[in-house]
């Protein structure tokens, strides 16, 4: 599959959902790919990269942005707290803003150098064990605990479990989404970003089926 293939699947999803045209919009997850993969993308003049850590992020975003005008790194793995000093200056959003001690963290930050990136929390729709995210029940008050410290929430992440249905994890997310004010949904992947649409998502997260698999 191609850059091509996708941008014109989510053209045609948003016609499907009676979306309004561009109102997906497409990250390229980069991580842990060739650098040669990467750089067709950039000179197929896609703009808009998701990475997964902070230190590979550090090691390749830098010099391609000085090559290509008007790149945005979205970090979309986990972020430790020790590395959100360096995270802060990286990347222009985060999704995955799962916890109190990070919230405080990342406002204290934001404080310090007077500009924060744009923050998705990250929902742990299915409530599993080994995954980050709060729970549904736990989001709306941590949403106002964000909202307390200034920042800037504009939407929410999930990733559904592997063997649920994602759809009913897509409702469920803009729905809590919904009742909070928050208008951005980061959700859907290669396997069903498509569904994701339907149900409302404004960043799908792409990886794979734009570059190959990962090496």
């Amino acid at each position: 599959m191609s850059l091509e293939e996708i941008q014109s699947r989510i053209r045609q999803a948003e016609i499907d959902a009676s979306r309004a045209p561009g109102s997906v919009k497409l990250i390229a997850v980069s991580k842990m790919q060739q650098n040669d993969r990467v750089q067709s993308v950039l000179d197929a003049g896609h703009r808009l990269f998701g990475e997964n850590r902070v230190q590979e992020a550090a090691d390749k975003w830098p010099a391609w942005r000085e090559q290509y005008q008007g790149v945005n790194v979205h970090l979309l793995g986990p972020l430790q707290s020790n590395k959100a000093r360096q995270a802060m200056t990286m990347f222009e959003a985060f999704h995955s803003l799962d916890r109190p001690k990070l919230a405080t963290a990342l406002a204290r930050l934001a404080q310090e150098l007077g500009s924060c990136p744009d923050l998705f929390i990250q929902v742990n729709t299915g409530e599993e064990p080994q995954k980050a995210g709060v729970t549904p029940q736990e989001t709306d008050a941590f949403v106002q605990q964000c909202r307390s410290l200034d920042l800037p929430i504009i939407g929410l992440m999930c990733i559904p479990p592997v063997d649920e249905e994602p759809s009913l994890h897509f409702a469920l997310l803009a729905k809590i989404a919904a009742r909070n004010g928050l208008e951005q949904l980061s959700m859907g992947m290669s396997s069903d970003f498509e569904t994701a649409i339907a149900q409302g998502a404004t960043y799908v997260r792409v990886g794979s089926a734009i570059f190959g698999d990962r090496t």
